[in-house]
């Protein structure tokens, strides 16, 4: 019986000390492509979709577990999408709580919620004075491979919330003002470094 619970005991110690093997904190970086949504640039509703373009993402993070696993991560992200009227300029701070499987050898796939807040928002030369909501929420899905202490993922990035900003619209003298939809939709590419 002594040997049992030994052995239970050491089985658990074990177990848990396994479980925690590719825990730890790092470094991650890379390359965003982004289009935000609509700009309605008249009441009569002229709308316009945005071109693609790359940004990026700077940021840390920290994953607890190993075959399955939560990792948060904090970054900085500055994204840009293109209209006729003037580029749209954000920066932001994402929270992305992200819970994930690891599946075949260095594989894994990943799931979670993304809390953003907006720290800056450009339309040509105009500031987004007038911002729906500083703090939105999106999602995050995603597959990535690990190799040691580097990892590799794409993952893509829809805005849940509606967020809408208003601004004067200096290009159409007849307009009072004009609206952008800020909801972020992208492709991010992101490079990351385990340091412990």
């Amino acid at each position: 019986m002594k040997k049992a619970l030994l052995w239970v005991a050491f089985t658990m110690i074990s177990t848990a000390a396994i479980a925690q093997a590719n825990s730890g904190f790092g470094i991650k970086g890379g390359l965003n492509y982004n289009a935000n949504g609509d700009y309605l640039a008249s009441a009569e509703a002229v709308i316009e979709n945005p071109d693609r373009n790359v940004g990026y993402h700077l940021g840390i993070f920290y994953k607890f577990g190993n075959n399955i696993y939560l990792r948060p991560e904090l970054m900085y992200t500055w994204t840009k999408s293109e209209y006729s009227d003037g580029d749209l300029n954000i920066s932001k701070l994402d929270l992305p709580v992200l819970v994930g499987i690891e599946l075949i050898g260095p594989l894994h796939i990943f799931a979670g919620p993304d809390f953003q807040y907006i720290i800056n928002g450009k339309f040509g030369g105009t500031t987004l004075s007038d911002i729906e909501s500083d703090f939105t929420v999106g999602l995050h899905i995603g597959l990535g491979v690990n190799l040691g202490p580097l990892g590799v993922d794409l993952r893509y990035e829809r805005g849940l919330s509606s967020n809408e900003a208003s601004f004067i619209n200096t290009n159409i003298i007849t307009l009072p003002e004009s609206r952008v939809d800020i909801r972020s939709d992208q492709v991010i590419l992101s490079l990351s470094f385990k340091v412990k």
